[in-house]
C-alpha cells in the first residue's frame, strides 16, 4: 500500500478550535513579551491590567446596567472579550490545553458554527450566571466557562454513546464531576474567587446547546414530541 493510501494517524485539529487557541494564546503572548520588555516599549508591562479593566466581565457593571436599563456596547462586548484575557501565562495555556483537547473531540462531531457557538455562548452565560449568583466584585478573566461549554458537549456526546450501548449514562459527567470537585478543594484551601460558578454555568449551557447544536438535533426532537 502506497503512503498516500495510509490512513492519518491524527485527525487534523478543527479550523474553529486552531483560531480560537490562536486567539488566546497571541493576546496572552503579546502580554507575556509586553511584561518583558521585549515588545510595546515601558508601556506594555500594563497592557494586561489595561486589557482586564477595559475587557474583563464585571458583576458590577452588569448590575449598573440592569439598575439603570442602559445596556452600553463596550460594556455587553465584556460577556465576549473575557474570554480571552487570562490571569497569567499558566492561567492561559491550561485553558488553550483544554480548548484543544475538548475542542477537538467536539469538533469532529459538531459543525465548526455550532462548536464556536458552544464555546461563545457558554462564556456568556457563564458570566451572567457568575454576576447573578455570586455578584463578585472581582473581574472575571478566562476562557474557561467557554472550555467547560465543550466539556458540556463532549459529556453529551458521551452520554448518547452510553445509552445507545445500555451502559449506566451518569458516568458519562465522571469528568466534570472530578474537575469542580477539584476546584472545590483549591477554594476551600487557599482561597480564591467563585469563578467556578461560571464554570459550572458554562458546562450546563454547553450540555444543553448539544441537544439542539448536533447534527440531526432539531429532527431528533420533533420525533422525540411527536413520539409522547
Amino acid at each position: 500500500m502506497s503512503s498516500s493510501q495510509s490512513p492519518k494517524a491524527i485527525n487534523p485539529l478543527p479550523p474553529v478550535v486552531a483560531a480560537l487557541f490562536l486567539v488566546v494564546m497571541g493576546v496572552e503572548v503579546a502580554f507575556w513579551a509586553g511584561s518583558k520588555g521585549m515588545i510595546g516599549g515601558p508601556g506594555a508591562i500594563g497592557w494586561r491590567l489595561a486589557a482586564v479593566q477595559k475587557y474583563a466581565f464585571s458583576a458590577e457593571i452588569f448590575q449598573w446596567m440592569l439598575d439603570n436599563n442602559r445596556w452600553v456596547p463596550e460594556h455587553l462586548l465584556r460577556f465576549v472579550s473575557y474570554l480571552f484575557i487570562h490571569a497569567n501565562l499558566t492561567h492561559a495555556l491550561f485553558g488553550g490545553v483544554l480548548l484543544l483537547a475538548m475542542g477537538k473531540m467536539v469538533g469532529e462531531v459538531f459543525s465548526g458554527l455550532a462548536t464556536l457557538l458552544i464555546f461563545v455562548l457558554s462564556g456568556v452565560s457563564g458570566a451572567l450566571g457568575f454576576a447573578l449568583i455570586t455578584g463578585s466584585p472581582v473581574p472575571l478573566v478566562g476562557s474557561y466557562p467557554g472550555v467547560y461549554g465543550l466539556i458540556g458537549a463532549f459529556t453529551f456526546l458521551l452520554w448518547v454513546r452510553l445509552g445507545a450501548v445500555g451502559a449506566p449514562q451518569a458516568r458519562a459527567f465522571s469528568l466534570i464531576g472530578i474537575l469542580v470537585t477539584i476546584q472545590l478543594v483549591f477554594s476551600l484551601v487557599f482561597g480564591g474567587t467563585p469563578d467556578w460558578v461560571a464554570d459550572v454555568v458554562g458546562f450546563v449551557t454547553g450540555f444543553l446547546l448539544s441537544f439542539l447544536l448536533v447534527p440531526g438535533g432539531w429532527r431528533r426532537i420533533r420525533e422525540m414530541i411527536r413520539h409522547d
